[in-house]
């Protein structure tokens, strides 16, 4: 039903002298409401969401200084020492109670109850000597060595308190790096050998360059049958643009005091002297490597080993670069009820900002030398 229009009357109207009334229609004004209803939901949820942002950060920001505040005191390094003995009880009981009834679950786990408390009350008692003591060290390396910094935390912790009879096993991953960081890292090594300290190192995977110049330091190599063992040799490699800054008539400046203080670069020219040069230096360092191996292994032939091939497992130990085909899970377990085992992990605790930074780096292929005027020579 159509809306019938508002009557207005307006006073002049009444003295004119039309008698009919004039009419007026006014306006609807419905969608202008509906207008401005709708800003007024956007605007809201546009506060809601600025809200919803602020406390979201604000939240972050909290947290960051609570877990600031409660590291603010805790040292930044640590040594944790594990017992291994206990993992290889702990998982030969987990075996065995998954394999029982519940019935026989249950009376196992009184008997093993009885029986630690029986131990324990024995170890106290008992006045004899304490067991072997075997420490369980791993080294996983890089092109620079980086966990020698580790390491050599590691090996001073053990020799602060060494007891006679004590043992190192080393778990070494390596192929090799920089001469200088593998030569510490074999240093490490040397300590614990002139501490009396017998030094074990087994290679599940590879030991091979500076890899295996640790681990000719120790009294007894052991490797898995397909672990890559060797590569006693050295090699300098660098990329040279020269020729493509000539190309581009672009002009490389260098000045240096001393005759050989720069030989091959990236960026100049090689001459056969500074070619021959590093060459000797080459040839000089790898004549010190076959003299560290031929010292630590007189049993090797340098002759037959020192060409920088690398051998599998089983052709290392008939070339007597190893002593024994193992891995080195089998080797700790066969010491489990003769030897109290000790995992050793020297650990630094890391800033946000250093792990960002660390991260960035790696990302940007800081792992090769950030000086590039100097040749690099590395173990390989």
């Amino acid at each position: 039903m159509p809306k019938r229009p508002i009557v207005i009357e307006a006073e002049n109207d009444r003295h004119s002298n039309d008698s009919a009334p004039r009419c007026y229609t006014r306006r609807p004004y419905l969608g202008q409401v509906v207008e401005q209803m709708t800003y007024l939901a956007e605007y809201g949820l546009f506060l809601a969401k600025i809200a919803t942002v602020v406390i979201a950060i604000l939240g972050v920001m909290v947290a960051i200084m609570g877990m600031a505040m409660r590291n603010r005191h805790a040292p930044n390094e640590q040594i944790d020492v594990k017992k291994i003995n206990d993992r290889y009880r702990d998982m030969a009981e987990a075996v065995e109670m998954a394999t029982l009834s519940p019935a026989q679950a249950k009376k196992k786990t009184k008997e093993t109850k009885k029986q630690r408390k029986a131990e324990a009350k024995a170890e106290k008692k008992e006045c004899s000597d304490p067991k072997k003591r075997v420490f369980v060290l791993n080294f996983n390396g890089d092109i620079r060595a980086s966990e020698v910094a580790l390491l050599r935390e590691e090996v001073t912790a053990i020799l602060v308190s060494p007891r006679e009879g004590d043992e190192v096993v080393l778990r070494l991953e390596s192929a090799g790096g920089m001469v200088h960081a593998y030569g510490l890292a074999a240093s490490q090594m040397m300590r614990l050998r002139e501490a009396g300290v017998r030094l074990t190192v087994s290679v599940d995977k590879i030991a091979a360059s500076g890899g295996y110049l640790m681990a000719c330091v120790a009294h007894r190599i052991i490797a898995a049958p397909f672990a890559i063992i060797g590569s006693i040799g050295v090699v300098a490699e660098m990329p040279n643009f020269n020729r493509l800054l000539k190309k581009h008539d672009i002009d490389y400046e260098q000045i240096a005091a001393g005759e050989y203080k720069r030989t091959v670069t990236m960026l100049g020219e090689t001459t056969d002297k500074a070619r021959a040069k590093v060459k000797d230096e080459v040839e000089q360092t790898h004549l010190l490597f076959k003299d560290f191996v031929k010292e630590q292994r007189p049993i090797v032939d340098l002759d037959t080993v020192a060409t920088g091939e690398h051998w599998l497992g089983t052709q290392a130990h008939s070339l007597r670069l190893v002593d024994e085909l193992r891995t080195s899970d089998d080797y700790l377990m066969s010491l489990r009820e003769s030897a109290d085992i000790y995992e050793v992990e020297f650990s630094v605790k890391r800033k946000v900002l250093d792990r960002l930074s660390g991260l960035l780096g790696r990302l940007s292929g800081r792992a090769w030398p950030s000086d590039t005027s100097s040749t690099f020579t590395r173990l390989s």
